[in-house]
């Protein structure tokens, strides 16, 4: 899940003959589930390609990706994501299909308490997430159809609620490194385990602080914990020595980018995740992709298994730890599961 690991990542830009073009929509008066309200929530987004309409003048080639918590858009524009989907002939090639990727509200270059609100900045939820993707879709870029809706993590889980919510505007999910169940368990200690050192932490002053609250070092080795696998961990770090090498490396360059606040607010913003009720209500078909080395979303709990047996054309694939997976960190390796993602768009109906 946890996307301010694209830190570590190496980030290639792409080619000239596939540019990313990057734009904001404003959206007025937002009115967040909290009762809190925006003059303006504005919506950071990347695009690749050319959106095209069939002779009805239906959008028939757009593709929604979504980033993880704490990531932005720019996390799919390396080599391991868009190097092995957006290039000619690949699955998700950018002459044919148009790529839209948002930045959630929160992240990336969209409105986030940093911007100056600071703690005033209205608490968001996942709800509030989709409902400014659908708008971002729907009025800022007047596409009426998706060809397929997928996303990483947060992103994953934001996938499903798209499923519920809009089940006619898309022909294909492919939700990665996400369960369709209630933030619980282990998922859940970990988050409160930062969102608590941040709150505890004396020098964040309830959000106004003048410098980067001290628990910040914790609360990124927490994250890094989390990440990746113990296979993986033992490779980099086979001593104490190169160990706390590689911690202070990680963590250094993870603090240079975060923000307290920021991070608190998007750790919050999962507590009103829970689509496992409607799950009946998505009607394309999806198919869900986890690792069996994953620490958020672990295999043993058996949650994906039996839920996606509510969705009507629904598959559950679980990966087992290799030597190319990275825990849950795997859902960007689109080399691990670009198979499946060829399978899902068989299976929509289109090529």
């Amino acid at each position: 899940m946890w996307m301010l690991l694209k830190a570590l990542l190496l980030i290639l830009p792409l080619s000239a003959a596939d540019p990313v073009t990057e734009n904001d929509f404003t959206i007025k008066d937002f009115a967040f589930a909290s009762g809190e309200r925006m003059a303006e929530l504005r919506i950071h987004y990347r695009t690749l390609g050319t959106l095209h309409r069939d002779a009805k003048g239906h959008v028939d080639n757009a593709v929604l990706i979504l980033h993880g918590t704490g990531g932005s858009s720019a996390g799919f524009l390396g080599a391991n994501f868009a190097g092995e989907l957006f290039g000619a002939g690949q699955l998700l090639d950018t002459t044919k299909y148009f790529i839209v990727m948002p930045d959630g509200i929160g992240h990336g270059k969209s409105s986030k308490p940093s911007d100056g609100l600071r703690a005033a900045f209205p608490k968001y939820g996942y709800r509030d997430m989709v409902e400014a993707q659908h708008r971002l879709i729907a009025e800022g870029l007047k596409i009426d159809h998706l060809r397929l809706v997928m996303g990483t993590s947060m992103g994953g889980m934001h996938s499903w609620m798209w499923g519920e919510r809009y089940p006619d505007m898309m022909d294909a999910l492919m939700p990665l490194a996400s369960v369709p169940g209630p933030i619980s368990g282990r998922n859940r200690i970990w988050r409160r385990m930062i969102i608590d050192a941040i709150r505890t932490d004396p020098s964040w002053e309830d959000g106004n602080y003048t410098a980067t609250p001290r628990n910040m070092r914790l609360v990124h080795e927490i994250n890094l914990f989390m990440a990746g696998n113990s296979t993986q961990r033992a490779v980099e770090m086979p001593t104490t020595a190169k160990a706390d090498a590689v911690i202070e490396d990680m963590v250094g360059r993870m603090m240079a980018g975060s923000d307290a606040n920021n991070m608190l607010y998007a750790l919050s913003a999962s507590a009103d995740y829970d689509p496992s009720a409607d799950l009946e209500k998505i009607k394309a078909p999806l198919t869900a992709i986890n690792t069996a080395d994953d620490l958020i979303n672990p295999p043993e709990l058996g949650v994906l298994e039996r839920e996606i047996k509510r969705v009507r054309h629904g598959r559950a694939v679980v990966l087992p730890l290799g030597p190319d997976t990275k825990g849950h960190g795997s859902h960007t390796y689109a080399t691990l599961w670009k198979s499946e993602l060829a399978d899902l768009l068989a299976r929509s109906g289109k090529k």
